[in-house]
């Protein structure tokens, strides 16, 4: 029927344990495997343009390679399809992640199309929360997507198709993609074909897509309904605390000498913000406590009745130096 959507599968972590999370969604003939990364803040993504944001913590990556649709060509950068297909799915997912300050991973998916008959990019933002779900990210609800056809005859007669094939969308005068969850719409996109659309056709569309919308996510949650307690064991492990603003320029050292430095023994990445928030990741529990021992070292703040094994620097006729932190000493009379 014209509000029919296609047989539904779904399954998370389909890929073997080493990768951070994974979701396979298909919906008829489009099938979508996507793959949750997680890094830490030293991997986001570094941004010059005109946003005010000058950096990307969530990354959305879709592939459509050729196969996907039975043909044979070169494997070449995206193309304007495969960024712009991206860059949909990235809207609908973003208003549903955690916020930095309580998830401060980097977060990349990578959306690959495994066959294609109409709307991956939809089944890409389905796809991908059960990936998320499955790597730990606490992701604040579920959401799913669906193309919207329409069919308008000469005789004035339309007609609102929902899950629309790729035929339907060749064929048709509308592409309509809704994706957000059960509360609301998180990101939309249309093409069309025709002068315009009335305020009927509009309210139709949006009221197939809510009632097919819904029957996706009905699906998506037999798989799974919440993210995973924990992140992967795979997943970068992070240590968070908070230095004395005036103490970050001690952290750095000139030239982001001592920094680099730590991270360098350790095998850790050091991140610092201008509030004195530093994060500290690695996969090594025990060398991120060392991390953790030689920042706070350098940025503690020396308190009566501290104890301290410290190595003699100098000696003197009046008593010695004792090394009591990095660049401090005590002297011992």
């Amino acid at each position: 029927s014209l509000d029919q959507v296609r047989p539904i599968s779904a399954a998370a972590g389909v890929l073997p344990k080493r990768v951070h999370g994974s979701g396979l969604f298909q919906r008829g003939l489009t099938q979508v495997l996507s793959t949750a990364t997680l890094g830490t803040p030293s991997d986001a993504q570094e941004m010059d343009d005109l946003n005010p944001n000058t950096e990307k913590t969530y990354l959305h990556h879709y592939n459509f390679p050729p196969f996907s649709v039975g043909e044979t060509r070169p494997m070449r950068s995206p193309g304007r399809r495969e960024i712009g297909h991206g860059a949909l799915a990235e809207r609908a997912i973003l208003p549903v992640l955690p916020a930095k300050d309580t998830f401060p991973y980097v977060v990349r998916v990578v959306s690959e199309v495994l066959s294609s008959n109409g709307s991956t990019s939809m089944a890409s933002v389905c796809g991908t929360i059960l990936a998320l779900m499955d790597a730990g990210v606490p992701i604040k609800k579920s959401v799913a997507g669906i193309a919207m056809g329409l069919v308008v005859g000469e005789n004035g007669q339309q007609a609102i198709l929902s899950d629309i094939q790729g035929v339907e969308d060749f064929l048709g005068d509308m592409d309509f993609k809704v994706a957000g969850s059960a509360e609301g719409v998180n990101a939309l996109q249309m093409d069309v074909k025709i002068k315009g659309l009335t305020v009927d056709m509009l309210g139709q569309a949006l009221e197939q897509a809510r009632v097919g919308r819904l029957h996706i996510l009905g699906k998506m949650n037999e798989v799974m309904t919440e993210s995973r307690d924990d992140v992967s064991e795979f997943a970068p492990k992070m240590v968070r605390l908070k230095i004395p603003v005036d103490k970050i320029g001690a952290l750095i050292g000139p030239g982001g000498r001592i920094i680099r430095a730590i991270s360098e023994e350790t095998g850790t990445s050091i991140d610092v913000q201008d509030d004195g928030s530093v994060t500290i990741g690695g996969s090594d529990s025990s060398k991120l406590q060392q991390a953790r021992s030689k920042v706070d070292a350098l940025t503690r703040e020396l308190q009566v009745g501290d104890i301290f094994t410290g190595k003699i620097v100098r000696l003197t006729s009046f008593g010695v130096f004792v090394e009591l932190l990095p660049g401090r000493d005590g002297l011992v009379r």
